[in-house]
């Protein structure tokens, strides 16, 4: 199921057919809801379905554990309104972010709240091969669940790409071309037993903070009412740099999950070789300045690639991530935003710089975003 516009999602249709798109409408309502809860009057006036479709929903959600009642709400005529809530630990999913250099486990539920997590030192490059590293991933896994007592929907995979999202296959990962070929998706599931859902680490992050959107307060204006980003550039800069995209609402991936791999960018022809195989590639530039000291020159060539997807994309915002950015992010917001706004006094834009911010999730957003490909399937957000 495709991320779905917020103006489309609260409109429902009655039929057999859409019964899955139509529960995952409220679903959803009940999860922005909170645990003060929602009507089924209000859900049927926010989806647009008939008041016995609401019911009949409802009553299977309920059937299944993943709703139940909040109490009673006063109307303004006739018996009080029975209010509704999403049930938060009635299923949970793992969120698994395989670093260069490290693992991060997370155990979300419904929501999306974390209620349990591992990090660990992991070289990804192992050479004992990818078949050790997957080993060691899932015996992470089943420590975070041991004891757990949960019903786990299954595991989302982030990592570094180049890969193939829909097949569940890595392509030539930056650094590591012995993992070329290799099929994540179907060796994790085999040593775990539960459905695994693979993708790059920065498209994972992208789609939970468009999951969680506004409800963060990260909107373009600080709006903090609850919806989707509609369109936004979540930067991650840690070992490596990429980019997840966010584009009227859903993770753009491209054809073949290609999209966002935005730190191999040339932007200096002789510029320092880049473990892709290019030269002066921003990833390898920005680095280099890091490694030096020089994070204000690496703010500015970061900025200089902001500027390029802004001018290509029209995005609304920038936002920036990763552990190299969370050690110096003053200087990171300030360095990006200065190249933005004087790309914007050039322009002559009238409305001014598009704005940067911290993303939110800090060193688990990546792991938080990679459980949020299994859950938000289940609000009509994310793919199946």
């Amino acid at each position: 199921m495709a991320y779905v516009n917020r103006t489309n999602a609260e409109s429902g249709v009655n039929l057999l057919a859409l019964r899955s798109h139509n529960a995952a409408l409220v679903l959803d309502l009940l999860r922005t809801a909170g645990e003060g809860g929602i009507s089924r009057l209000e859900l049927a006036e926010r989806t647009g379905l008939t008041p016995q479709a609401v019911s009949k929903i409802t009553a299977r959600l309920r059937a299944d554990g993943l709703v139940a009642e909040a109490g009673r709400r006063a109307s303004t005529g006739g018996k009080p309104r029975t209010v509704l809530r999403l049930v938060p630990e009635a299923g949970h999913a793992v969120g698994l972010h395989l670093d260069r250099d490290e693992v991060t486990v997370v155990l979300c539920d419904l929501t999306g709240a974390v209620v349990a997590e591992r990090r660990v030192p992991l070289d990804l490059g192992a050479g004992a091969g990818a078949e050790a590293v997957v080993e060691s991933a899932a015996g992470e896994v089943e420590a975070l669940l041991a004891g757990a007592g949960v019903s786990v929907l299954g595991v989302g995979v982030a990592l570094p790409g180049p890969l193939d999202h829909v097949r569940g296959v890595l392509h030539r990962v930056t650094g590591f071309p012995e993992w070329d070929g290799f099929p994540l998706r179907d060796a994790l599931a085999g040593r775990l037993g539960v459905p695994v859902v693979v993708d790059k680490d920065t498209n994972a992050a992208a789609l939970g903070i468009a999951v969680v959107g506004r409800e963060s307060g990260i909107g373009k204006t600080g709006d903090v009412s609850p919806g989707p980003l509609e369109s936004f550039a979540y930067l991650h800069l840690g070992t490596g740099l990429g980019a997840g995209l966010v584009i009227g609402g859903g993770v753009h991936r491209g054809a073949r999950t290609g999209a966002g791999e935005f730190g191999h960018q040339v932007i200096q022809l002789d510029g320092p070789p880049c473990g892709c195989g290019n030269r002066g590639c921003i990833e390898a530039l920005c680095l280099a300045a890091v490694d030096r000291g020089a994070v204000g020159e690496a703010a500015r060539v970061l900025g200089v690639g902001a500027a390029n997807l802004v001018g290509l994309l029209d995005i609304d915002l920038v936002l920036l991530g990763g552990r190299t950015v969370a050690a110096h992010e003053e200087a990171f917001v300030r360095g990006v935003g200065a190249v933005l706004e004087e790309r914007a006094r050039l322009e002559g834009v009238d409305d001014g710089a598009i704005p940067v911010r911290v993303a939110p999730g800090g060193a688990r957003g990546v792991a938080e975003g990679a459980a949020q490909l299994l859950l938000a399937p289940l609000f009509g957000r994310g793919e199946d």
